[in-house]
């Protein structure tokens, strides 16, 4: 099933983002006050919209309330990236993700409601939408072929353990470390249920990423 995620925001990260997001298959709006910029960018998105994002009429007008993500990438504009997370928040928006700028701005970010913080200096667009569009948290290579991936737990996974799955036998993934909500990284215990609530550390081949990316 196709993910709705809106991208508020046309810099260069927020249209690599929304340009690889669309291609990778997601309906993507994407949202900017500069109405040249979103006529040139209409045809790389599903809809392209002006608006003021520091102004909380023109976004509870989007219609955020639909999207399965908001991606708010305005960096460097503080009111803007408040008021687009205030807003996606009170409509229901299930996954608020913010770009930011400083640690500080990270903080406050949190604070309205940011689900995700995105650090651009650290993840290009392209990586940034695998992520968003996956269960993946998180992933970075080792070396050409392996990937080490934050993920969640498939579905079909949740109330089993890693002796019941042999998910390295089975689907080619190996279980480093697991982490529950709120605390640290640990070493997994092949014979505890798995949980909604945790990620887990893994390592795969790029094949089999790609794979579980489009599932």
């Amino acid at each position: 099933m196709k993910k709705s995620i809106a991208v508020l925001g046309l810099g260069k990260f927020g249209k690599s983002l929304a340009e690889n997001l669309y291609n990778m298959g997601a309906d993507v709006l994407a949202v900017d006050r500069n109405a040249e910029l979103i006529n040139d960018f209409s045809g790389k998105c599903t809809s392209a919209i002006c608006a003021n994002l520091a102004e909380e009429d023109e976004v509870a007008s989007l219609g955020l309330k639909n999207m399965d993500i908001v991606v708010v990438t305005m960096g460097s504009n503080l009111a803007a990236s408040i008021m687009s997370i205030a807003v996606a928040k009170e409509q229901g928006v299930p996954v608020v993700v913010a770009k930011t700028s400083s640690e500080r701005m990270s903080a406050i970010l949190r604070k309205v409601g940011a689900d995700k913080i995105l650090d651009p200096e650290g993840e290009e667009g392209v990586r940034s939408a695998r992520i968003l569009l996956s269960s993946y948290t998180d992933f970075f290579e080792l070396g050409d072929n392996l990937y080490v991936v934050e993920m969640e737990p498939k579905g079909n996974w949740i109330g089993k353990n890693l002796l019941q799955l042999e998910l390295h036998k089975n689907h080619g993934v190996v279980v480093v470390a697991i982490r529950e909500k709120g605390e640290q990284w640990q070493f997994i215990d092949p014979r505890k249920p798995l949980t909604a609530e945790c990620n887990l550390l893994t390592v795969m081949k790029k094949e089999t990423m790609e794979k579980y990316r489009e599932s």
